[in-house]
This record gives C-alpha cells, sequence and structure tokens, in this order.
C-alpha cells in the first residue's frame, strides 16, 4: 500500500517531474516484465499498403463530401 505522505508529495510536484516519475516507474515495470517483447523475435505489424477496402471508403467520403459543397 502507498503511503498517504508518498502520495501527498508527488501531488505537490510540478507536471514535468510527475511525468519524469511516471516514466522511472514505467520503465521499471517493464525491465520486470521479460515476457512481453523478446529480442530476437520478429513481431507482424500492421500496415496500410494494401487496404484497398479503407481507401475506397475514404475516398467515397471525400467524394460525397465534396459533392455536399
Amino acid at each position: 500500500m502507498v503511503s498517504p505522505e508518498i502520495l501527498t508529495n508527488l501531488r505537490k510536484l510540478n507536471r514535468a517531474d510527475k511525468l519524469y516519475v511516471i516514466q522511472v516507474l514505467v520503465s521499471e515495470l517493464a525491465q520486470k516484465e521479460e515476457d512481453l517483447i523478446k529480442g530476437e523475435q520478429s513481431y507482424p505489424v500492421w500496415s496500410p499498403i494494401d487496404a484497398f477496402e479503407a481507401a475506397d471508403v475514404m475516398l467515397k467520403v471525400l467524394e460525397d463530401s465534396r459533392s455536399k459543397k
């Protein structure tokens, strides 16, 4: 459990210092989570290159907005 004194002191910090504390804590948590991302493994990343259906929808919306003017 977090002591009220720590929370009180954290609330007194300015915005930049609060963000720094968050960064330090998240970094420490991430280092302890060894199973999340493994260094020698590849991960799939989505790319919009072959998203033809999405491009068609966006083109139709653009054409509709132009015709309404």
